[in-house]
């Protein structure tokens, strides 16, 4: 869901060229939704995996924290 919404925001920059709009557009609701949906989700992965894969959860863990944070940094970066 974080490639999703990293995808989506490369896609609304090269479709309008980043320009700021006046009103949120559909991509920008889109991206929330999709933040939004993976809390509970990763939330779930956490309960289940870390107590019987402490290691390969944390590692799995750690990458969508920093998928979640490219997102961000994305959004940073071209000023959306």
């Amino acid at each position: 869901m974080s490639l999703a919404g990293l995808a989506l925001i490369f896609g609304h920059v090269a479709t309008s060229g980043g320009v700021r709009e006046t009103d949120e557009g559909t991509a920008a609701h889109l991206w929330q939704l999709l933040m939004a949906a993976q809390v509970p989700l990763v939330g779930f992965f956490a309960i289940t995996w870390l107590p019987h894969a402490p290691v390969r959860g944390s590692l799995i863990l750690a990458l969508q924290v920093a998928a979640v944070l490219a997102n961000l940094a994305a959004l940073r970066f071209f000023d959306l």
